[in-house]
């Protein structure tokens, strides 16, 4: 008997409608997002931007930053290249305190 086997597939990227309609979003304004290097995306063959799944999460925090603090754009990159920054330095803080009998290497 085989062991069962599993294609693994990369997700299609989403449209500009179908990714402005799960964020509650003008097409537009996501159109604007990109262009201040704020959301990532990639363009297609016909020059259409498409975006992963894990743009949604950035546009949620893109949202909760406008609405819960009332930054601007600009002052919200700022505050997202910060924040990934923190992320950086506690990832590598937790990874120094871990004693070296307990990594998994």
């Amino acid at each position: 008997m085989t062991a069962p086997r599993y294609v693994l597939t990369r997700r299609p990227a989403m449209r500009l409608d179908v990714f402005a309609m799960r964020c509650g979003l003008h097409p537009e304004m996501v159109r604007r997002l990109v262009a201040l290097g704020l959301v990532a995306c990639r363009r297609d063959s016909a020059g259409d931007p498409s975006f992963e799944s894990s743009a949604l999460v950035t546009v949620a925090r893109i949202q909760r930053l406008r609405t819960g603090l009332g930054l601007n754009y600009a002052a919200i990159g700022l505050v997202l290249d910060l924040l990934d920054h923190i992320e950086e330095l506690e990832s590598a803080s937790r990874t120094r305190r871990t004693p070296p009998w307990t990594s998994t290497n």
